[in-house]
């Protein structure tokens, strides 16, 4: 008797999981200004990745043309997968993306749990934070829940500003100088969000001028200057990338 046929049990090849984030070639505009030329990057789902640089090296546009913000854009970007270089930028909010500029952008005339309770979650986004999750993460923001936005010191701003984007249910979170002009209480209390927001699978991609806020919470930096990525290294080679640090940011 013919012994049965079995069955292939060996496991398929598995495909390698998709990127938050890829841009190439992108070039971007204000105008006739030609303020990018040819970036390129690859963010991991559930990496932090950090953009440094000096003033005007192109690093805040660069966040901007993720989202639509900038002039005429060139060249390709895709979030999870989806070419966004043609989208409008509430579209390109719905692929999962939260954007807090440096300016933050809360409403000065409502409280805090007004501005939090304001934004609708995103579509094709995950699960937003619910206020209890909010208020657990920064604790200050419970206790100003009825404050108006001008009465919240900057830092309390700033943690409204990350927190309203986590309302929405935004995955991939692109954060510009959260930290600036802070007092360092504060700049320790939003580390430690970053460093929550990771373990919960966030992606984020900060732009910072604080190297020391910055340094231990990345996993993979990017250096720009003149509109162009001239660096790229992993947070194990930071050591070893310090005298090009210094050289190119004055570290």
């Amino acid at each position: 008797m013919n012994a049965p046929a079995t069955a292939n049990l060996a496991e398929p090849a598995r495909m390698p999981a998709q990127p938050a984030l890829e841009i190439a070639n992108l070039q971007a505009w204000y105008g006739e200004s030609h303020i990018l030329h040819n970036v390129n990057m690859t963010v991991k789902e559930g990496e932090v990745v950090t953009l440094l640089g000096r003033n005007g090296a192109g690093r805040t546009t660069t966040l901007r043309a993720i989202m639509g913000l900038t002039g005429t854009r060139k060249g390709t970007i895709r979030i999870h997968g989806v070419d966004a270089i043609g989208l409008p930028t509430h579209r390109i909010a719905h692929l999962g993306v939260g954007y807090c500029p440096e300016e933050r952008g809360i409403f000065a005339s409502l409280s805090t749990e007004e501005n939090l309770l304001l934004p609708p979650t995103l579509k094709n986004a995950g699960q937003g934070m619910s206020l209890d999750e909010i208020y657990a993460m920064f604790p200050n923001l419970q206790e100003r829940r009825h404050s108006q936005g001008t009465r919240l010191s900057g830092g309390e701003q700033q943690m409204l500003a990350v927190a309203r984007i986590l309302r929405t249910g935004a995955r991939l979170l692109l954060l510009d100088e959260i930290s600036e002009g802070l007092a360092p209480v504060i700049v320790q209390g939003l580390a430690r969000m970053i460093r929550t927001l990771r373990t919960k699978g966030y992606t984020i991609v900060m732009v910072e001028q604080n190297f020391r806020f910055a340094a231990p919470l990345a996993d993979r930096f990017y250096v720009m200057e003149h509109g162009q990525i001239v660096e790229t290294f992993a947070a194990s080679e930071l050591d070893a990338k310090m005298p090009v640090l210094t050289e190119l940011l004055g570290v």
